[in-house]
This record gives C-alpha cells, structure tokens and sequence, in this order.
C-alpha cells in the first residue's frame, strides 16, 4: 500500500536534508512518482549498550539510507548505508547498527530507489535509549494480542489507541509478548455493538481471508502498520518481539495436520515457516548467522535488569491431555530452551531476571479435550509439559537464582499470581509472580482457572463481567503492564494498567539479598 503526501506529512516527517550530492534537493529535481515511500514508520529493537536493530519498509526496491545522531537537530549525524529492500524479504529492511554510544538517540530513516540513485523517499524519524551501563532508573511496558477475535483499526474509534496510551508512560523499551498479529482471524467489514453501536473496521486484501501464503503473512503485520498509534509507538519505544501462536493459527504446534476448511494448506509447518519469515521480517529481531531462525534470546538493560525471551511454540509437541509421565517426553520448550536459560540465569549479575514467557504457567489454557499451555488442570505432581516447568523451577532454586519474575500475555485479561511451596503439590521451587497483561486490541476473555501444582494463588485480576466475553475494544477492557525499576533501591514496582492509563493494581517487590 502506498500513502499519499499528506498522509506521510501526518506522520511527523519533516523536509529533506541532504546525505550528499545523491539526495540534494530531491523535490526539486524529480517527479514525486519516481520517488520510494516509506509505508510502515520505522522501529528499533534488541537493543544492546552500543548497538540497536533498525527496521523500516518501502514500497518499491530500494537501498536503506540511515542518519544516526545524539540531538533531534541531528548535528554532526553519522551516516551510512543499510541493506536493499527487496521483493524477496518483503520490502522490508533492517539494520543492526552498532558502535552506538551514549543513552538517547535519534535516527533518521529514508530509501534510495534502486537504478534510480537521486531518487530518495521524504525521511522518517525515530528514537530509542540504550541500556545503561550504571544503575538508572528503567521503565518498561509489555503486553501482547493484537487485531484479534474481529476487532481491526476503526479510525472512527481514534483506532489502537492503548500503543498511545503506553506512548505517554515514556518507557525505555516494550516486551510484546505474541499474538502480535492474527493471521487466522479475517476481520469484518462491521460489527454490531451490545450498545447497538457499529465497529468499522478499517480492511486490506491481506485480512480479508486466513493467511497461507507468505504474503499473506506479510499482510497480516502490514496491517497493524497502517495505525497511527502503533507508528508512532514503535517510532519512539524499542520492542523486544516474540511470538506465540496466532502469527500462524490458531494453538498450533510442529507436524499438525490442520482440518479447517477455510485453509488450502494444510500442512501446518508450512504455515508456520511462511508465519516465521514473515515475522523475522516485520520486527526488529537480531538473526544471528549461526541460529537466523531462533527466536528465544537475552538482554541485559544496565545492572539491574536483564529479560530473558522464550518461544514457547517451536519446540512443543502436540496439543494432548497432557498427563505423561516420565520417561515419556513432552516437550513444550524443549532441553535445549530449558539448558539455556538455566546456565543463562545462573550467569547473570542482573538483580532482576524477568523471563518474557508468551503462555502463562499456573493458568488453564484449552485447547478442546486437550491443554494447549503448560497446565493441564490437575492437581498433584507435574505431569505432561508440567515436568519441563519442575525442572526449570528447581534448577532455579538449586542454583540459588534470586528475584526471578515471569511476565506474560496470550489469556486476554490482566491478573497477578503468587507462586509458593506452601500451597503446591510440587515443592522443590523458591516463590515466584507472575503477571498478566492483555489484550492490547483484541477480545477480552476470561478470568481462567488456576492449576495448583505450581501453587499460584490469585492477588489481582480483571477480566469482562461473568457471562461475556470478547468484549471490543470499546468496552475498555484492554490491558497491558509497567514495570519500574528504582535505581538506587533497586525496588520493583510492577503495575497493571488499562487502555485509559489507569493503574489498577501495583505491585511493589524488594529485591533478595544474599
């Protein structure tokens, strides 16, 4: 999709400076055709302390041109070039930029058309903070599930306004936990309110069928592009991204055989490795060359925090009622996820470990007559994928891993849980919280039923009144978390909030000293 002029003025650009002779006067000298456009905005993400992921996209072959500078003014920028942006990845271009310094910077993004040098796109403007290297103060936000259960951008409605909402808490950084987009979920042109209102839904070619082929994936993040909010949030919030199961479909998992009749493929790692390039493509992931298409990863953001991100869908077996015991296997992050963590959480020096997980522990999530998370609704010991979780629990404790906090989305309403020994039927573990926050623009569901084996225990929760679900996003029940950390107490306060910036529960958590 190619936006007009003025919407690109719309959003926040300003004129042409120059990058040498190549892109002098551009408006001058060539007609406006010939010139590329930047569709989507940029982002930043996967940030390190000297080095940070740029990403954009532009609607015809072209090479990335990047300003990077510590002043808006962009005195004395630093510029180089990035990659082409190609047909074969989407028109989609990232930079891992390195050799950064300093805590705020500014980028400026614009495109030279390939065979067409001086013809160079208006610049889009973007910023981002790097990990400190002293303690600070650190606020970050998460949450997760966007554009699902037929609720898309309705302008009418000022669209996805919580990304503006989150915009105003000024965090250094976003988690977005998955569901980042719902490839399994065509949207409606209208839907008929409970209030008797309309919800129109702003469309593309893209979200008007499930997602099959790798455009159509595509499709499905371009879309969550076309919204103001979410632009000019991903123009000034790194995200660290991952994924969780409607980037592909619904509660799928590696080797299914899907039997639904709106598809034409059915073989679901097909789909999933068409959903994975899509989504390696639309976010600011660093792809390591030896590993390109793992996803689960750490960062350390100054001495007091580092956020360990999982990917609790591609090493899982299938969906089951979830009760083998040993020595049958069940795999849900897989050893080697589970290996890597532990020695990762054992070798940090963070006060705080916040492990980004994209399902929830403790909580009951169906998929029909079988589990699709980590519970599997029965007391007493771990069963199914419960046993990964038992190991991981007490190799924590074992290894005497303090101040471990797990953050998560996927369940579409907000809550805070306990974990302890004391009400567990598995006790080898040190207690532990938990928090829940979503949806971001989706259906709101909800609350869910709690397993005991981990003994979670309910603090806050928030969900729709009893008897309705899928509330629009209208209704208000949208969701997502802040989290504060103090830099000189080193005191967690972790809050959960809703789509008019409201804090409805606050956790406050004092670090464990040896």
């Amino acid at each position: 999709m190619q936006l007009s002029r003025r919407e690109l003025f719309g959003l926040g650009l300003k004129g042409v400076a120059s990058m040498g002779a190549v892109i002098a006067a551009p408006s001058i000298v060539l007609a406006e055709s010939r010139r590329p456009v930047i569709t989507s905005g940029v982002m930043s993400g996967d940030m390190l302390t000297d080095r940070a992921m740029l990403w954009s996209r532009v609607d015809r072959p072209a090479r990335m041109l990047l300003e990077i500078a510590d002043n808006p003014e962009f005195h004395g920028a630093r510029r180089l070039e990035g990659p082409n942006a190609l047909p074969a990845g989407g028109l989609t271009a990232k930079q891992d930029v390195t050799g950064l310094d300093g805590d705020a910077l500014h980028y400026r993004v614009r495109f030279a058309a390939l065979g067409d040098p001086r013809a160079v796109s208006e610049p889009v403007e973007g910023r981002l903070r790097l990990p400190p290297t002293t303690s600070r103060d650190v606020r970050f936000v998460w949450s997760g599930d966007v554009a699902g259960q037929g609720w898309g951008i309705d302008e009418s409605r000022g669209g996805m306004t919580i990304f503006e909402t989150m915009r105003a808490q000024r965090p250094d950084f976003f988690i977005h936990s998955g569901d980042t987009v719902y490839a399994d979920g065509p949207l409606p042109e209208t839907v008929t309110l409970p209030d008797g209102g309309t919800w129109r839904n702003r469309l593309t070619p893209a979200k008007s069928k499930v997602a099959e082929t790798l455009d159509e994936f595509r499709g499905q993040h371009a879309y969550n592009l076309l919204d103001d909010n979410v632009r000019r949030f991903y123009g000034e919030v790194p995200m660290l991204a991952q994924w969780d199961d409607h980037e592909t479909l619904n509660n799928w998992y590696p080797g299914e055989t899907l039997e639904d009749d709106r598809y034409r493929v059915r073989n679901v790692s097909l789909l999933a490795a068409r959903a994975r390039q899509a989504f390696l493509e639309y976010t600011p992931i660093r792809q390591r060359p030896e590993s390109p298409q793992r996803i689960y990863r750490r960062f350390a953001y100054g001495p007091g925090l580092e956020v360990f991100m999982l990917d609790m869908r591609s090493f899982r077996d299938a969906n089951s009622r979830n009760r083998q015991a040993a020595p049958q296997p069940a795999p849900f992050l897989g050893d080697t996820q589970v290996d890597w963590l532990l020695d990762s959480l054992k070798r940090s020096t963070a006060t705080w470990k916040v492990i980004a997980a994209d399902m929830p522990i403790g909580l009951v999530v169906r998929d029909g007559d079988n589990f699709e998370a980590v519970a599997n609704d029965q007391a007493g010991r771990p069963l199914g994928r419960e046993r990964e979780i038992a190991r991981l629990l007490r190799g924590i404790r074992d290894a005497d891993v303090r101040n471990v906090v797990w953050l998560t989305a996927d369940v579409h309403y907000t809550a805070a849980h306990h974990y302890a020994p004391e009400r567990a039927s598995f006790t080898d573990f040190a207690p532990f919280w938990e928090f829940v926050s979503g949806p971001l623009h989706a259906g709101t569901f909800g609350p869910g039923d709690l397993d005991a084996t981990f003994g979670p225990r309910v603090v806050y929760q928030k969900a729709p009144p009893q008897g309705r679900s899928n509330l629009p996003p209208s209704e208000g029940y949208q969701f997502f978390g802040r989290v504060d950390l103090d830099g000189d107490s080193e005191r967690l306060t972790v809050t959960l909030m809703d789509v008019a910036g409201r804090a409805l529960h606050e956790q406050v958590l004092d670090p464990q000293t040896a």
